[in-house]
């Protein structure tokens, strides 16, 4: 089959994922979290097949959740490259897109603040978090640090509120969502993972999206779940204004606010020094937890007891 794309990067997230129902399926190293692993594992191996069978030459999977230690490789289709951990750049925490043309989402949420299911911009911590007076989505600072090399956001999925800000940021993106207002027992994953599929496929003819570029200047307000106290720490630490349990950003282009909201996030001035090195001590964490799931699922019986291992996996250390 005729495709307009012919190489793939695929982001996948946990919350919005088919096994990921309240916040202890999106934590590392609880039984919920090993159970959604699977789960993730499952939506992301279905659409990957799609693509080959649909004549996708190259699949490349970047694991986006927490650690990047959320997917079992040995479930995905051999041909894909799984990516596991993170990298430096130069797009944050992918590293180099290669020759990606197109990007989907799969298992994402919506913005901090708004009504989404389990629904925050990088982390909880942040309650909300607005920009030129806009919640901001990670689709965005995804989609825009991809934009310089050309790769289209085609494809999007995750709850409701999710996919209408995906929809509302990026032109013509396709999107299929995820109801999890029913809770689980009602939800039938197959015939869900059916339904991804079809719209994932769809949208490999998607002629109407661009590569998301977007203008600045930009102001961003974040209001920690912390309060004041944790916005005054945060504000000396990297020279934001701050008043209350708000820290203000302002920034000229969207790669230094994605910057700059990085640091705010995740990073002090000596992480950031020494960074290579934090990030093998965090994807080593990462390693461990994810075997931590893996012996789990077998002990409950989710996985054979020896998985063959014969896909190309690309583990980073920094």
């Amino acid at each position: 089959m005729a495709t307009r794309f012919e190489n793939v990067l695929i982001i996948a997230d946990i919350e919005g994922s088919s096994g990921c129902w309240d916040y202890r399926a999106s934590s590392f190293m609880t039984h919920e979290w090993s159970r959604a692993c699977l789960e993730m594992t499952l939506d992301v191996s279905a659409v990957v097949r799609a693509l080959f069978d649909a004549g996708v030459k190259h699949v490349t999977v970047k694991d986006f959740h927490r650690t990047g230690y959320n997917l079992l490789p040995e479930l995905i289709d051999p041909r894909a490259q799984v990516v596991l951990g993170y990298k430096r750049g130069p797009v944050p925490g992918l590293g180099h897109p290669g020759d990606a043309q197109a990007v989907m989402f799969l298992g994402m949420h919506a913005a901090s603040g708004t009504e989404g299911f389990m629904a925050h911009t990088l982390t909880s911590r942040i309650i909300w978090l607005e920009v030129n007076r806009k919640p901001l989505a990670e689709v965005e600072l995804f989609s825009a640090s991809l934009a310089p090399y050309g790769v289209r956001p085609i494809f999007f999925s995750g709850c409701p509120t999710a996919c209408a800000q995906a929809r509302a940021a990026i032109r013509k993106i396709n999107s299929y969502p995820i109801d999890k207002s029913a809770g689980p027992e009602l939800f039938v994953a197959d015939s869900w993972r059916s339904g991804l599929v079809s719209a994932a496929l769809d949208s490999l003819n998607n002629v109407a999206t661009e590569p998301y570029t977007v203008s600045g200047p930009f102001k961003a307000e974040v209001t920690l779940r912390g309060g004041e106290s944790a916005a005054q720490k945060l504000s000396r630490r990297w020279g934001f204004d701050q008043a209350g349990a708000r820290i203000f950003i302002e920034a000229a282009d969207i790669h230094e606010l994605y910057r700059d909201l990085i640091r705010l996030c995740y990073l002090t001035p000596l992480t950031e020094r020494i960074l290579p090195f934090g990030l093998f001590l965090y994807n080593l964490t990462g390693r461990l937890g994810l075997a931590w799931a893996r012996r789990r699922l077998k002990k409950d019986k989710y996985l054979p007891q020896s998985t063959r291992r014969t896909q190309k996996i690309g583990i980073d250390n920094g």
